[in-house]
């Protein structure tokens, strides 16, 4: 079985980010399909937000 500690690290890595610029995205977590999958790494949900956190997300500048 896959380690679910690499995964749930991202994923805690993912949400102090977004939180350092004030978004919160309530259905973050593993993807329960690819992580049973034997040969699929395991995929990241990020799920649904409504329309306001979609455009911060957007704003949200990228590395350079």
């Amino acid at each position: 079985m896959k380690d679910q500690s690499d995964v749930k690290s991202v994923i805690a890595e993912l949400q102090e980010a977004l939180a350092r610029v004030g978004i919160v995205l309530p259905s973050l977590g593993l993807d329960p399909v690819s992580y049973a999958h034997s040969a699929m790494r395991p995929l990241v949900e990020l799920g649904r937000c409504n329309m306001d956190t979609a455009r911060r997300l957007a704003r949200v500048p990228g590395e350079r």
